[in-house]
């Protein structure tokens, strides 16, 4: 069994087409052209016999995975123009599901709704750019395998500062760790002095929130650190990176607590990471900076 990463090489074109958008006056996170901009390098996996015997016999026999996960989150997932889900995050799934013997099968799905579905048993895992967190370790067990940590965007030119915020308007996507961590923490020290809190502004979707900032109907955006990267590289020049990365902390794919597909996961993770295949997907996606140098199970 083999994996190619053509999805990776089609999804380089997502700039040339999002950067003529953002000029008309809004952002996107889905691909527009097929005129390939860059090269990307092909990845080929094969299957591990000895990890795909780690994997569940029930998930082993019937050969494919579920995997929820919500777009658009360019440049970990979103969609190009075909309708087909993209991404770093599809890339690696892609691979580690190689790896393991298994066929990846994406199911797009509101991100508060993706661990409630694990739990249920309706999706075998997630893969849409969980942070680790205490609160998520209480219902599910998680493979780490990324690094990323929260930075603000805001309008090119602007001086925000995202500590001294209190009083601006910040744009978050829902149930993310910006907006349930970030942004409120930030505004109650702002009260806590004697200043204006901080203006919460939640959308469903982060392509919504970058187009928020763009459009200048907030002051900025808090978000992982390479999807405000991402963004302010599609935004021509309309937006720019304010302040530094902080909080850094894993990403991990979510599993059903106990479930011994972690241990699967975590094997085919190192073998790609010990490969340089993890770290070629990473680089195709310019998000190489997040690699982790091992992959662990946190429960």
């Amino acid at each position: 069994m083999t994996f190619s990463s053509r999805r990776g090489v089609r999804a380089a074109l997502a700039m040339s087409a999002t950067a003529a958008l953002v000029l008309a006056g809004c952002t996107t996170n889905t691909e527009g052209t097929e005129e390939a901009t860059e090269s990307r390098e092909e990845v080929t996996v094969e299957v591990d016999d000895e990890i795909a015997e780690l994997v569940p016999a029930e998930l082993r026999e019937r050969g494919v995975i579920v995997i929820g996960t919500n777009t658009p989150y360019a440049p970990n997932e979103f969609k190009n123009e075909n309708g087909e889900i993209v991404g770093f995050d599809i890339d690696v799934m892609d691979a580690v599901a190689a790896v393991m013997g298994l066929e990846a099968d994406f199911r797009e799905s509101d991100f508060e709704k993706i661990i409630p579905a694990i739990e249920g048993g309706t999706m075998d895992m997630g893969a849409s750019s969980f942070t680790v967190n205490a609160e998520r370790l209480e219902t599910v067990d998680f493979v780490t395998y990324f690094e990323a940590g929260i930075q603000w965007a805001a309008a090119a030119g602007s001086d925000v500062d995202p500590d001294d915020a209190c009083g601006l308007s910040v744009a978050v996507q829902r149930t993310t760790v910006s907006d349930q961590e970030d942004v409120p923490a930030r505004s109650e020290a702002c009260v806590a002095a004697g200043k204006p809190p901080i203006e919460k502004v939640q959308f469903d979707t982060q392509d919504e929130a970058s187009t928020a900032v763009a459009l200048g109907k907030v002051d900025a955006m808090s978000a992982d650190s390479p999807i405000s990267a991402y963004a302010v590289k599609q935004s021509d020049g309309k937006m720019q990176l304010v302040g530094e990365v902080f909080d850094s902390a894993p990403y991990g794919w979510p599993v059903r607590k106990g479930n011994e597909l972690a241990v699967a996961l975590e094997a085919a993770a190192n073998k790609l990471i010990e490969s340089g295949d993890f770290e070629t997907i990473a680089t195709n996606w310019g998000v190489e900076n997040g690699m982790i140098s091992q992959s662990e199970i946190r429960k």
